[in-house]
């Protein structure tokens, strides 16, 4: 079989967080090797998780943004689309991800309604 990595994996065994769905979920996961172009990534359990997500590896200081690339069951190979070591290992907790989904929808709200009164448009 033909390698068709652009750069070699490491073996590991590191703990990591996959956060999707703009961060309102996560899962954690074992890194099982990876290099700087990508990772493959183990489960627990089996998993259904979209095309792009967010990995976060505490212990190498890095989050990234990644793309699956081949998926099993319970296993996944993951590029790298952009990687960040400057907040690492800093995955948003779940309230504060839903708290900063509301007030992203509690201000478009606001914007429609100056939007309104600036028109005329405003019928209470």
């Amino acid at each position: 079989m033909e390698e068709r990595r652009k750069t070699v994996r490491q073996r590991s065994y590191l703990g990591g967080r996959i956060a999707f769905n703009n961060r309102s979920s996560t899962m954690d996961c074992t890194v099982r090797n990876m290099s700087a172009g990508g990772a493959r990534v183990a489960f627990s359990d089996t998993v259904v998780l979209p095309q792009d997500l967010d990995l976060a590896i505490r212990q190498k200081g890095l989050n990234a943004r990644a793309r699956v690339v081949w998926r099993s069951a319970t296993e996944m190979g993951v590029s790298f689309l952009a990687v960040s070591r400057e907040a690492a290992g800093e995955v948003i907790p779940l309230d504060l991800a839903r708290r900063m989904r509301d007030l992203e929808a509690e201000k478009a709200a606001l914007k429609q309604r100056v939007a309104a009164l600036s028109t005329g448009d405003y019928v209470p």
